[in-house]
């Protein structure tokens, strides 16, 4: 008992260290923090000095207002680029999550198999089904090329055009319209 009363007694100091080495570093860091703040204000922002007169204040008021605007328009712009960006993101995290949620497909083999056999093998043995595909193949007539040979003796478009061509040509149409 002795040894674990000594133990826990050690944990017990030890946490109580870590805690405050980590509280004196919290407060390095935010002195730190401040610094750098003052630093970078006494940088950017010059010290302020008011004129006298009421024009001067207008046109120092002129000058501050521009200043504003400008960086609201930064301000807006690096929004909007922010929220294109997050929607890319949760776009493409969508897109990651449905694919890793795909079920691997097996690969297919290849089965050499007639239609009789396949037949069989989904029927069953019991039922005898025989294909044949060329049996159930449309007959085609022989009548079709009377009307295509009709369509070849009507004569050649070419011969027409050189006929109407020309003089000669208008004059055959001119006394062929009277």
């Amino acid at each position: 008992q002795k040894r674990r009363r000594a133990a826990t007694a050690r944990r017990q100091h030890l946490k109580s260290a870590m805690l405050q080495l980590a509280a004196t570093e919290i407060e390095k860091e935010a002195a730190a923090k401040e610094v750098e703040k003052q630093n970078y204000l006494a940088e950017h922002c010059p010290p302020l000095s008011l004129p006298g007169s009421m024009q001067e204040l207008q046109e120092l008021c002129k000058k501050l207002h521009a200043k504003i605007e400008s960086v609201d328009e930064e301000r807006y712009d690096t929004e909007v680029k922010l929220q294109k960006t997050t929607k890319e993101l949760e776009d493409l995290s969508q897109k990651l999550f449905d694919l890793r949620g795909k079920f691997k497909r097996p690969p297919l083999r290849r089965v050499r198999m007639s239609a009789d056999a396949m037949l069989r093998a989904l029927l069953g043995s019991k039922h005898k089904v025989c294909m044949d595909l060329r049996a159930n193949l449309k007959q085609v007539k022989k009548e079709d090329t009377e009307k295509e040979k009709d369509l070849r003796d009507v004569g050649d478009w070419r011969k027409n055009i050189e006929e109407k061509s020309g003089m000669e040509g208008r004059k055959k149409m001119f006394e062929a319209g009277e």
